[in-house]
């Protein structure tokens, strides 16, 4: 199987289920109706309420502007483009105050009965050999990148979404001025 491939501009934006934003949604696994997990990009252009999602686990990383602050459970989270991506229950009530201007972030939403999750940045490299059977998903926000898996490599454009199904004991190295990595295990 090779790798599946999402470019973030080919995607047509959709609102937001609260009406307060738009998305680009990359892909919803295994389907867009009744997922297990789904990764996003959204564009933020004014404060206000993110939506509920009960029984899910979410990520969220800025990915361009001055960033955000989002409150939620009586604590103030400032976020960057530089920051380490927020993990959150989605059913929090969550209220996103814009640092200086519109943002572009990422978002990966897992339900907590069927998978868990972890996203991280790389800003460089970063080589793994999984432990266990994972969906492995590589979002290039800046590049070019190179990914190799078990000594194949794959050059990947910038604004552009890699990810597969892979086994445990599959070897992987990405190389990337920035890029989120995440991992996702039922």
């Amino acid at each position: 199987m090779d790798w599946n491939r999402v470019d973030l501009n080919q995607v047509s934006p959709t609102p937001w289920r609260n009406g307060g934003g738009l998305t680009r949604e990359l892909v919803a696994w295994p389907q867009a109706d009744d997922w297990s997990w789904r990764l996003s990009v959204a564009e933020v252009a004014s404060d206000g309420p993110f939506s509920k999602f009960d029984s899910v686990q979410r990520w969220f990383a800025v990915l361009a502007g001055s960033g955000v602050r989002l409150d939620f459970a009586g604590r103030s989270h400032r976020l960057t483009s530089d920051s380490a991506p927020l993990c959150f229950d989605g059913a929090a009530p969550v209220f996103c105050s814009l640092l200086d201007g519109a943002t572009q972030d990422f978002n990966l939403m897992v339900r907590k009965d069927r998978a868990q999750a972890t996203m991280l940045r790389v800003n460089g490299a970063r080589q793994v050999t999984l432990d266990a059977p994972t969906a492995l998903a590589i979002y290039l926000a800046r590049g070019p990148a190179t990914l190799e898996l078990d000594g194949k490599e794959v050059e990947l454009p910038e604004q552009t979404l890699v990810w597969r199904q892979l086994d445990a004991g599959a070897s992987l190295r990405l190389v990337a001025p920035e890029a989120l990595w995440m991992e996702i295990r039922p």
